[in-house]
């Protein structure tokens, strides 16, 4: 989200030594070799198979030869490790299609598969979420008309169990859903319950609406809530205890994502307006009452965060229309750190980026990497890691406000797929954990499904539909 922000003129660079433009090159792709190796490892062959077979080892190996390799055991383990499947899986980019799930009259904000790819969440503008059963041919499994919004569902998620669902809203309250139960129609607080869990204490944010939820999200076991509000804040809700367990006062401004690192919960990553990424340790905040270390590189904020799941590396999207690749042990201590503007009177909701700010770089940027191509602007972007399991991670994906989305190689940089079908900015995706597919919500309300190799099932065709009307605010 944006705020209004004392003007700051154009001469006035981001907290630049003297002498330095703060332009120059901009590198991308990921050059640190022990990312790389990692990255490697998890999407490449057996050894083995690289030496024995005929052929180029440096190019991929084929899966015909994979499974030659594999009959003839040269692995020695008689099967494919997760590796080698990764390494065939990889090539098989979901890019075919699309496919029309559904089709709604309002935006569709945020879009997301439970771990086990069983079912997906969507949640629209007009107080409407919707759960389809992926395994049972996309079939709604709830329909959901939320409780106590203002202007949109601004996040959803599920519970790691699938029992749950909560989402937000311009509002300090957050409402949890039963996904188990067998009410398919479920209207807040008239054919079901939607519980509300307090995020603000002050009587003044359910009358004005000051205090807004941005981001949400469940904690490995289910047991907590993090969330990102627009009063610069973090906080964490116990759901055992129903009721807060942690405020903490995170940034300068709006705070637009959060999520914990790992399963551990310990360690939790937020996004803002203020440009910075913050790594915050709950062991030792109480005690310190600061972040652990910020990661600083953007020149605008960020949109969306993602984390590799291991407790060291993550994404962020920014609005100065550029992913960056984080390791959390290249964080700086500076934690009062200001960053400044080059562009005060730019605001992204309704302004191109200026042309010759992307050639900008930050002169203290910690990050791993840059990638760029797609378009931050409108709304609240959202990128993340390719799954695990079929990929090693090897891929980064995201909407875009040019109604896109982007695959880039997350070690090269270069831009793999760009997958076009929208006519409004595609603010959301996500990639099944397990099967070459991919859904893209869009300000169209259209969600989407890419494959591969895809079965033309539902194929549809884009219609050009009139300019929407420019509103006033955009999230």
């Amino acid at each position: 989200m944006s705020r209004p922000r004392s003007y700051i003129r154009a001469r006035d660079f981001i907290d630049e030594p003297k002498g330095s433009s703060g332009s120059g090159d901009v590198f991308l792709g990921c050059h640190d070799d022990e990312f790389s190796q990692i990255t490697k490892l998890r999407s490449s062959p057996h050894e083995h198979l690289c030496r024995v077979l005929p052929g180029n080892a440096k190019l991929p190996i084929s899966p015909v030869n994979m499974l030659m390799g594999r009959e003839c055991n040269y692995s020695g383990r008689g099967r494919f490790s997760l590796s080698d499947s990764c390494h065939v899986l990889s090539r098989y980019l979901p890019v075919n299609g699309p496919s029309a799930i559904d089709k709604m009259k309002s935006c569709a904000y945020v879009s997301q598969f439970s771990d086990d790819g069983s079912l997906f969440v969507a949640g629209f503008q007009e107080s409407h979420i919707r759960i389809y059963n992926v395994d049972s041919g996309w079939k709604v499994h709830k329909d959901i008309r939320a409780r106590s919004l203002r202007w949109t569902v601004t996040d959803t998620s599920l519970s790691p169990d699938r029992r749950f669902l909560v989402y937000s809203s311009i509002s300090p309250i957050v409402h949890i859903v039963d996904v188990s139960s067998a009410t398919k129609e479920s209207h807040a607080n008239v054919t079901e319950i939607h519980e509300g869990l307090e995020f603000s204490s002050n009587s003044n944010d359910y009358e004005g609406y000051s205090f807004g939820i941005f981001s949400v999200k469940f904690s490995t076991d289910g047991r907590e809530i993090v969330a990102a509000s627009n009063d610069e804040s973090i906080y964490v809700y116990d759901l055992e205890s129903r009721k807060l367990s942690l405020r903490i006062p995170a940034h300068r401004s709006d705070v637009n994502a959060v999520c914990f690192a790992d399963e551990s919960g310990h360690i939790i990553y937020s996004g803002s307006d203020d440009h910075l990424c913050k790594v915050w340790d709950r062991r030792c905040f109480v005690t310190k009452g600061q972040a652990a270390g910020v990661l600083m590189g953007h020149l605008e904020g960020i949109t969306f965060i993602d984390t590799r799941g291991d407790g060291r590396y993550l994404i962020s999207n920014g609005k100065d229309q550029a992913i960056k690749l984080w390791d959390i042990r290249k964080m700086s201590s500076n934690v009062n750190y200001k960053p400044r503007r080059r562009y005060a009177e730019w605001d992204y909701r309704w302004m191109e980026y200026p042309e010759q700010a992307k050639f900008f770089r930050h002169p203290l940027d910690l990050s791993l990497a840059t990638y760029k191509g797609h378009s931050v602007l409108r709304t609240l972007i959202r990128c993340y890691f390719s799954p695990a399991y079929s990929t090693g991670q090897k891929y980064i994906y995201t909407g875009s406000a040019d109604s896109s989305v982007y695959v880039y190689d997350v070690l090269s940089g270069s831009q793999v797929a760009k997958l076009d079908f929208h006519e409004d900015p595609v603010r959301d995706c996500n990639w099944h954990p397990f099967y070459p597919m991919l859904v893209s919500s869009s300000w169209d309300g259209v969600l989407a499904r890419w494959e591969f190799p895809g079965n033309n099932e539902n194929q549809v065709v884009p219609v050009k539909r009139p300019t929407r009307r420019r509103r006033q605010h955009f999230l």
